[in-house]
């Protein structure tokens, strides 16, 4: 049977340990995790603002007209 006296005093070392060094770690995945969470949610935001006029062979819908990237409505009304 393990001694589980000595185990417990084992993970308090290690927590107090833990306690010591900060929020260095919390703060840097938040801070990584913000970061990766700002950059995707700009290009899901920014990729709507597309024209089509990047070399697109044929609308988003797939109906194969080439050329408009699926603007036809916004580009006649321009």
């Amino acid at each position: 049977m393990p001694d589980t006296a000595a185990t417990i005093d084992a993970a308090a070392a290690l927590l107090a340990a833990a306690a010591d060094q900060g929020p260095g770690d919390t703060l840097r995945t938040v801070l990584l995790a913000s970061i990766v969470g700002g950059v995707l949610l700009a290009w899901f935001l920014l990729r709507g603002y597309r024209t089509g006029d990047t070399g697109d062979t044929a609308a988003p819908g797939g109906d194969g007209t080439a050329g408009t990237g699926g603007n036809t409505e916004r580009d006649a009304n321009a």
